[in-house]
């Protein structure tokens, strides 16, 4: 069956409220995956009318306290690659790598905005909290929908497919920060029935196949550190992207490793 009509498929199932069945499904999911449901704002599995209500669930208040810190981590889950941009050249995995261009869709002017600027690469696996927040301080500049493949995301498909994240569905979010531009890419997986975001709602489906681009400078939506920024209904990636002169004032975490765990809110980067 084509990767889009599966994904079709699970969308339809995700969204349907089918009452015991749902409930049934939210179980298995809970136990295999071993979800910690003491952290969900709502605890109760049969309180879920549909899987996205109980996928895109929220976090109680106070479980992920923001660091003091210029660049938090915007999501729960695993590093896949993280570190310093080669001219436009993203580290995927050994042997793997993608260009900015690529990525943002083709816009050489944006993409050279991050010439060895920073990057990172986080992972959100089925059982961690798929709503993505704010980094830092960001006013919306621009977003772009850009169509593409529906491959896996997980540690062992990004070190088997080259440019991965570049060949994916993804959404590409343009902010400007207190230090300058920076981007935020969701980037679609199998399986992944849509990626949303607060300013927008739903960005796909619909999947008209063709580049979509919104354009919002003129327009005064402004996202604090630490706010949602969007949701993914079922687990995949976050790319971001920061200029070479942010990227220079800048350290990473030094806690932070390839296929470490993250956590939304901790220390991603200080002065």
């Amino acid at each position: 069956m084509p990767k889009q009509a599966l994904t079709w498929i699970a969308g339809k199932f995700a969204s349907a409220r089918l009452g015991g069945l749902t409930t049934s499904v939210i179980r298995r999911f809970v136990a295999r995956y071993e979800v910690n449901m003491a952290e969900a704002a709502n605890p109760d599995i049969a309180s879920y009318a549909s899987f996205n209500e109980f996928f895109t669930r929220a976090l109680k208040p106070g479980a992920r306290p923001l660091a003091a810190a210029e660049l938090i981590c915007p999501v729960d889950g695993r590093i896949s690659q993280f570190g310093r941009i080669e001219g436009e050249q993203i580290f995927q995995a050994k042997g793997h790598q993608f260009s900015t261009t690529a990525l943002v869709g083709g816009d050489a002017a944006l993409a050279a905005q991050f010439r060895d600027g920073l990057f990172a690469n986080l992972y959100l696996s089925p059982r961690d909290y798929h709503r993505i927040h704010m980094p830092c301080d960001g006013r919306l500049l621009r977003m772009i929908h850009v169509p593409g493949e529906l491959f896996s995301v997980n540690p062992v498909t990004a070190e088997g497919v080259p440019g991965l994240f570049a060949r994916n569905e993804r959404v590409v979010c343009v902010f400007e920060g207190p230090q300058g531009p920076w981007i935020m890419v969701l980037v679609g997986a199998t399986i992944v029935g849509s990626m949303a975001t607060v300013w927008h709602g739903v960005v796909n489906p619909p999947r008209p196949g063709h580049l979509r681009d919104w354009q919002y400078a003129d327009q005064n939506i402004v996202l604090k550190q630490g706010d949602e920024l969007g949701r993914f209904l079922l687990g995949s990636t976050v790319v971001m992207l920061f200029p070479k002169g942010q990227g220079d004032a800048l350290a990473f975490n030094p806690a932070w490793q390839p296929a470490g765990p993250v956590r939304l809110g901790e220390v991603m980067a200080t002065r």
